[in-house]
């Protein structure tokens, strides 16, 4: 069986762009986003690498930060570099994995042989500063990801853990939140000041505790 929700993530050592890295050791006490791309010198991974560096600012407000993965070598990666900054118009800010003979990939169920036994999907783990797999995303290598999803899930995992509330479809950061069943009204009471809205016995919603 692959990884789960919950798991530990596996601890690795590899080769990056910026210099080997031990996974555990790298991820310290922040969240990070890993992703994998299908191949360096590929159209949508370009796009995606790009955009993901200028997200950077908005990964450290949430004590976060990303890490990818190509199948590719480290001069591989270096020369796509170039060519990412020069189209994207973002100097990249974040290391690349080298995983040329896919023991990473392999650990992580990156290599979908049905799909393509050659490349990686786009696979997206969202880890916590315990090192648990909170999240993941996979999209065909045809499919570019949406960041903006990324950084919605990632403030919606942030706010759960912090509040007895759950978050709603289509749900961004500001908008109100349902109370978590479990919680009696008495218990809600006293949790949401702000009060909260009752639609049914199961559905209440209250403005974001933490705004």
């Amino acid at each position: 069986m692959g990884l789960l929700l919950g798991d530990t993530a596996p601890d690795f050592q590899a080769e990056t762009n910026e210099g080997p890295i031990s996974f555990h050791d790298w991820i310290g006490k922040d969240w990070v986003i890993f992703f994998s791309h299908p191949a360096d010198y590929t159209p949508v991974c370009t796009t995606e690498l790009g955009f993901t560096a200028k997200l950077k600012d908005e990964f450290a407000k949430r004590g976060a930060k990303a890490i990818a993965l190509s199948v590719d070598s480290v001069e591989d990666h270096k020369g796509w570099i170039k060519d990412i900054e020069e189209t994207q118009g973002v100097a990249m800010n974040f290391p690349i994995i080298a995983d040329v003979d896919q023991k990473v990939s392999d650990l992580y169920s990156m290599i979908h042989p049905n799909a393509n036994a050659k490349v990686t999907v786009r696979s997206v783990f969202v880890i916590d500063p315990d090192k648990k797999i909170r999240a993941m995303i996979v999209y065909p290598p045809s499919a570019g990801r949406n960041f903006n999803e990324v950084l919605r899930l990632l403030d919606s995992l942030q706010l759960t853990d912090g509040y007895k509330v759950a978050t709603p479809v289509n749900w961004e950061d500001g908008d109100d939140v349902i109370v978590v069943p479990t919680l009696s009204d008495e218990e809600a009471d006293k949790l949401f000041p702000k009060g909260y809205k009752k639609i049914k016995p199961y559905l209440r919603t209250t403005p974001q505790p933490n705004k």
